[in-house]
């Protein structure tokens, strides 16, 4: 292995140079990704820099792809970049490979190439360069990517395994980026350790005199470039300053020196910033960019004259430091260097102009059409909506809005020129009803939160204006703003929501208050709605609109009540399976799902779920099927079934982080939990339970919380945490949300009595469970009774405890629930009662058919074969087979046999 201290000279990282050496390493073998994620300056560029270099050593060929701050909204700029050096390898892969990736750079015209396709692609040409040596991708500064980009790349980074391709991305904390939250490992760059840091300062300013070492060691807290940048700012430090972050003290330091340059130097600088592509001005003489490489701002490549900002923070100090004439003149240059109808010169020229102008608003929408037919539809969405805005005639700015929500939404096939929109049909309503249907498509597909955000809220604020009276249009665009806020479940968006909302001054329908009140902030506001809900609930047999009673359910949901719902929900169900409503349907079956989970009702979930998926899968409603999945996946939790959990989780992550969908992230976080707790692993568990109940335990723009905090408290007893445990209890008490619903009455009682002192506990967990309709929620009802069982035998109540216990076992054995079944038994058996093997009591709980169905089915019929054999239809038989594989503990057919083995004698095939 190469001696990385030859590499230059990286003080102090001897252990980040070994882990990236191992990684790299392996990954030329195996194949791989790696997130390296630090703050502004801690070096991580350095380091990435001497992986390369190792990488090269041992022969790999290295690709590199960076985020630049003021280029991230050009679209498949990271993958140009990526691709531009493997001209020679393009010719090696299949010509529908070669045309989807000329076609997102733009190189080759025909049709939009999905995200699939092109991952595929990419995945292919990388492969083909690693046939000569193997691969390392380097992609920096994620966090400034384009989103078309990057989505593309944080797909292929899951695909490398047993590839020989490797890629590191590197990310700023904090800044967000595809990559996160993407089940990626991590190398987390932390700052220098004072004897690392010291050492630095000492080799780079031997000069430093004792007490000026002292000075810069304090301010720059361990930060590498700080350390470097510092010492040579002029004049004496601000005492001002004792307390300002390092990444703000390294700007004021790039400031000065930036404000200390020639008044070119600095309008040169402003160009290249504004620019990203790294190219030098034509106009420029090299000798008026000298004195910013003198002040140790840029490089300047001697033979290309192309500029490279030392740091992104020195990039960033240029802008900070521009007037906003400065910045549009800059564009306007910008824009003149590019070709006419460019993406580049657009935006260039959209970012110059002052105010509404139709050349540049005509320049956007072309290159909105471009973009679109690259495939990057968010990208199209963006300088369409800049289109409008720029747009001096009402009927354009209506007609490009309107064409912008049907590109997003895809719902009129491949609408590519706007022209063909009669503007005689634009307007306001036209307007809304376009980004209705749009807005609602991207919502159902995961589409991304904050574009979908931005489009209803600007058709929202149009409409305030002259509207008089709540309209139909008007209510389905609240609905879908609505639903939005609680996807992205972000106390900003319901901000706006309700800024918005409040400026039509109009008093909306009962359907939108409820679902305001109960649904989008529970915690907060639903309390004084129950009554008008329940009489709603009341009333519902007696409609057939099916829409209604769906977003009936949706107002029911965080406050228990869809129980009374279940009859509309299915007849929803049932015209979908006929061929009638099947968006109704499809929501219909994600909230049986979400209430079957709850009350206990696990094979049925799995059943709708299996057939709820087939929907979403025909007709592209990527998030209602996200749904469905949480709750295949927490069923399998409750049933110690890891695999299927892992996957399914993974899974939902996977495409909501990218898109911002928070409420998917929690749900997957929720299963995480729920499987850690049956396993064993509490403090997991606590920590996927806390990124749910955060900031507070019961934050009132995530109302998933309530269906967490249970979990979130029996974690953090369980890992020995009992203050934090305390803490979330207080917090749920004051949020009074046991007023909502018997079931959190009952888990509020039940996390008390978890918490309370031995003179109390008993009160509380009597109070849990002697609420009214508790048993309604079985698992959670078996989980109290465990707990309380658990207190009572170490509290010497052998008696009782053997009761409370002996009662959870028996729901835990009829779910299926088999690591708490197991943690029942372990209890029972400490307390000196003798219980049945779980093979005999499992026994017990399989029907006759079952037991022959399962005996079938292990000695290898097929269902259709046993259907045959049984005079059953196939679909009933992988019925029975849903309903057995939890009672034996096992998820697959394959462990049939040996589970049935364990059973006592049994006539057998």
């Amino acid at each position: 292995m190469r001696d990385w201290a030859s590499i230059g000279r990286l003080v102090g990282r001897a252990r980040e140079l070994s882990l990236l050496a191992e990684f790299v390493d392996t990954a030329m073998v195996d194949g791989g990704a790696l997130l390296v994620v630090g703050e502004a300056g801690v070096g991580k560029t350095a380091l990435l820099g001497a992986t390369a270099t190792h990488a090269a050593d041992l022969g790999a060929r290295v690709l590199r792809a960076a985020g630049v701050e003021f280029e991230a909204e050009v679209s498949f700029a990271g993958v140009h970049e990526l691709v531009a050096p493997l001209a020679a390898e393009l010719s090696a892969i299949p010509a529908d490979y070669r045309r989807a990736i000329g076609v997102a750079v733009g190189l080759t015209q025909g049709p939009a190439p999905d995200q699939l396709a092109l991952t595929n692609a990419l995945l292919a040409l990388l492969s083909a360069a690693a046939r000569e040596a193997s691969v390392l991708v380097v992609v920096d500064d994620l966090q400034w990517l384009d989103r078309a980009s990057a989505t593309i790349f944080g797909i292929l980074a899951r695909r490398l395994a047993n590839t020989g391709i490797g890629m590191l991305g590197v990310v700023r904390t904090g800044e967000g980026s595809v990559f996160e939250e993407a089940g990626l490992g991590e190398l987390v760059i932390g700052p220098l350790d004072d004897e690392a840091a010291a050492t630095l300062l000492l080799e780079v300013f031997p000069e430093l005199s004792v007490g000026e070492a002292r000075q810069v060691l304090g301010e720059a807290q361990g930060n590498p470039l700080a350390l470097i940048e510092l010492p040579t700012h002029d004049g004496p430090a601000d005492p001002g300053l004792g307390r300002t972050p390092v990444g703000r003290r390294l700007r004021l330091t790039f400031g000065r020196r930036i404000q200390a340059l020639p008044v070119n130097t600095r309008a040169q600088l402003l160009l290249a910033a504004l620019d990203g592509t790294g190219e030098r001005f034509p106009a420029v003489s090299i000798d008026e960019l000298e004195p910013a490489e003198r002040a140790r701002l840029i490089r300047v490549n001697p033979v290309t004259r192309g500029i490279q900002f030392r740091h992104p923070l020195t990039r960033s100090a240029v802008v900070e430091l521009s007037t906003d004439h400065e910045r549009r003149e800059s564009h306007r240059q910008l824009a003149a260097r590019y070709p006419g109808d460019s993406e580049r010169r657009a935006r260039h020229l959209a970012e110059a102009a002052s105010g509404p102008d139709e050349s540049i608003a005509q320049l956007l929408e072309d290159a909105a059409l471009k973009t679109k037919g690259r495939g990057d539809p968010i990208g199209a969405i963006e300088l369409l909506l800049r289109a409008a805005q720029l747009s001096p005639d009402p009927a354009d700015h209506d007609r490009r809005a309107m064409f912008a929500t049907y590109l997003g939404a895809d719902v009129t096939g491949d609408l590519t020129d706007p022209r063909a929109i009669d503007p005689e049909r634009g307007g306001q309503g036209a307007t809304a009803a376009a980004a209705v249907a749009a807005a609602a498509y991207m919502v159902n597909s995961g589409g991304d939160i904050d574009t979908i955000h931005r489009l209803l809220l600007g058709v929202l604020r149009n409409r305030a204006r002259p509207t008089t009276e709540w309209d139909e249009p008007l209510s389905e665009i609240v609905y879908v703003l609505q639903a939005n806020c609680a996807f992205g479940s972000r106390a900003q968006l319901l901000d706006d929501y309700r800024t918005a909302v409040d400026g039509l001054g109009l008093e909306p329908p009962e359907i939108m208050t409820l679902v305001g009140a109960t649904f989008l902030e529970p915690a907060r506001s639903a309390r004084m709605s129950l009554p008008r809900l329940d009489e709603a609930i009341a009333g519902i047999g007696g409609r057939s609109d099916h829409v209604h009673a769906v977003r009936l359910a949706i107002a029911a949901l965080y406050v228990d009540r869809v129980a009374g719902c279940r009859e509309a929900l299915w007849r929803v169900v049932e015209h979908g399976r006929s061929g009638g409503a099947v968006a109704s349907a499809i929501k219909a079956f994600t909230l049986l799902g979400f209430d079957g989970v709850l009350s206990g009702d696990w094979d049925g979930v799995r059943s709708l779920a299996d057939e709820g998926l087939g929907f979403t899968t025909r007709h592209h409603y990527r998030l209602l099927g996200g749904f469905l999945q949480y709750s295949q996946a927490m069923v399998a939790a409750g049933r110690g079934d890891r695999r299927t959990v892992r996957v399914l989780a993974d899974e939902l992550v996977g495409w909501a982080a990218p898109n911002r969908i928070g409420f998917v992230l929690q749900l997957a976080a929720h299963a995480k939990a729920v499987d850690a707790l049956g396993h064993g692993e509490f403090e997991t568990a606590y920590q996927h339970a806390l990124s749910i109940c955060s900031p507070e335990t019961v934050p009132a723009h995530k109302p998933t919380a309530l269906w967490v905090l249970l979990d979130l408290v029996e974690a953090a007893v369980r890992a020995e945490r009992m203050p934090e445990a305390r803490t979330h209890v207080a917090d749920i008490q004051q949020s009074a949300v046991a007023a909502l619903s018997p079931r959190l009455a009952m888990i509020t009682a039940g996390a008390t009595g978890m918490t309370a002192p031995a003179d109390t506990f008993r009160a509380a967990f009597d109070a849990a469970l002697a609420t009214p309709g508790a048993s309604r929620w079985p698992f959670a009802h078996a989980r109290i009774q465990l707990a309380y069982g658990e207190r009572l035998r170490r509290a010497k109540s052998t008696p009782e405890a053997r009761l409370q216990l002996t009662a959870a076992l028996d729901t835990f054995d009829r779910l299926g629930a088999v690591p708490w079944a197991d943690r029942c038994r372990a209890e029972l058996r400490a307390s000196g009662t003798p219980t049945a093997h779980r093979s005999a009591a499992t026994a017990a709980l399989l029907t006759p058919q079952e037991r022959e169905i399962a005996d079938l089915a292990a000695a290898g019929l097929t269902n259709k074969q046993i259907g045959e054999r049984l005079y059953l239809s196939p679909r009933t038989v992988g019925a029975h087979l849903y309903r057995t594989f939890p009672k034996l503990g096992i998820s697959s057919r394959a462990a049939l046999r040996d589970a049935l083995d364990t059973l006592p004698s049994h006539p057998r095939i």
